[in-house]
């Protein structure tokens, strides 16, 4: 049984939240990302779950990793400077390898912006935006439905691999309203669990790993007990400062990441097979190049859209085959170029890349993107 509803993408996410398994949400209102935070007020109780409002971003992001390291699944949702203030709190949970699920609804500018308009402007704040070497995942929805799907995919891999996920959206996709076909219960729906200890509390080790190098996490009040630092540490959660304990632990949080890119990484592919041209578009931007490519293709112009779900890790060895099939890569993204820097590096200069930013508080429209299109391709 199924129901059909329509829904911002916001509301859609938290249904996925929901249905993932999510109990604990600390946040903080900001336009345009407050609807995660006031349904979830609404429905957490309901289950059972916890509602904090914080008094900010920063206790916001302490709250949810307290409940993370109790067992729950968690969520917070923000935008804009909101993103900003949690960053030293993502860093801590990257080091201590902690999983849960940040929200970002990006909107324009720096500072208080323009906060009902629509931008991508936060696609590198999302991977570099706290310090130090540090790895995470970051996904991109194009649609309503789509909230729904990789707010669970969020939660799997942030279970899976200990890390935090960042569901980057942004204002388009955080406030249209779509049609939505959603299970009548969420029972059925798989859920992800972290990975816990096959010894007794008197053996454990906080970051002892086997092949997969993803430690087990058992939750606080369980028996087990642990250290928990954002310092470098080894096997045993305390802070070690060595050159050899510092090498161990920083490859290691990189390769659980990087050795399972193939599960990771997330590409959709419109119109490619026998492409010559491709848009790179993602999020909402991407929403005027699917129609875009149909105007093109009507007009005999062969280009097709590559649309990155997963925006981190970067979809490297995807980009890097596109080189060697295309005349012409243009990017798309409604900021003053972020991801293209990245498409440009992977490519290596083996095939020309243009850029169509739009950053002026609206989205582009299929026919402006047509027209880019021509401009680059001609």
């Amino acid at each position: 049984m199924s129901k059909i509803l329509l829904l911002q993408g916001n509301q859609a996410v938290v249904e996925g939240a929901i249905a993932a398994g999510v109990r604990f949400f600390g946040g903080y209102p900001i336009t345009p990302s407050t609807e995660v935070a006031e349904a979830l007020a609404e429905k957490l109780p309901r289950l059972g779950g916890k509602f904090i409002q914080m008094e900010d971003e920063i206790a916001s992001m302490g709250a949810i990793i307290g409940a993370a390291l109790a067992g729950k699944k968690v969520m917070t949702a923000t935008s804009g400077p909101g993103f900003s203030l949690k960053q030293e709190l993502i860093g801590y949970a990257c080091a201590a390898e902690i999983p849960l699920v940040i929200v970002n609804v990006q909107r324009v500018g720096p500072s208080t912006g323009q906060p009902t308009s629509p931008s991508q402007g936060d696609v590198m704040q999302a991977r570099w935006g706290t310090h130090g070497d540090h790895w995470l995942i970051a996904l991109t929805p194009a649609s309503v439905p789509e909230c729904f799907d990789l707010t669970l995919r969020a939660y799997a891999l942030s279970e899976k691999y200990r890390t935090p996920v960042i569901l980057l959206m942004d204002e388009i996709i955080g406030h249209m309203r779509e049609k939505i076909e959603l299970p009548e219960s969420y029972d059925e729906i798989p859920q992800a669990e972290r990975k816990q200890p096959d010894c007794s509390p008197e053996d454990f080790l906080a970051y002892a790993t086997d092949d997969s190098l993803v430690p087990a996490m058992p939750a606080f009040g369980s028996g087990y007990r642990y250290h928990v630092t954002g310092l470098i540490h080894d096997e045993t959660g305390f802070p070690k400062g060595t050159p050899a304990a510092t090498l161990a632990a920083t490859n290691r949080q990189y390769n659980k990441i990087h050795n399972n890119l193939d599960d990771i990484v997330e590409v959709d592919y419109y119109q490619m097979t026998d492409a010559e041209y491709a848009i790179v578009a993602y999020g909402g931007a991407a929403r005027a190049a699917y129609d875009a490519v149909d105007c093109a293709r009507a007009e005999g112009i062969k280009v097709g859209l590559v649309r990155p779900i997963t925006i981190w890790p970067f979809a490297e060895k995807q980009m890097q085959n596109l080189a060697s099939k295309l005349k012409h890569i243009l990017v798309h993204e409604l900021n003053c170029g972020q991801y293209v820097l990245e498409v440009e590096r992977a490519v290596a200069g083996k095939v020309p890349v243009t850029l169509f930013a739009k950053y002026d508080n609206e989205p582009a429209t299929p026919s402006e993107v047509l027209a880019e299109m021509k401009k680059a391709f001609k």
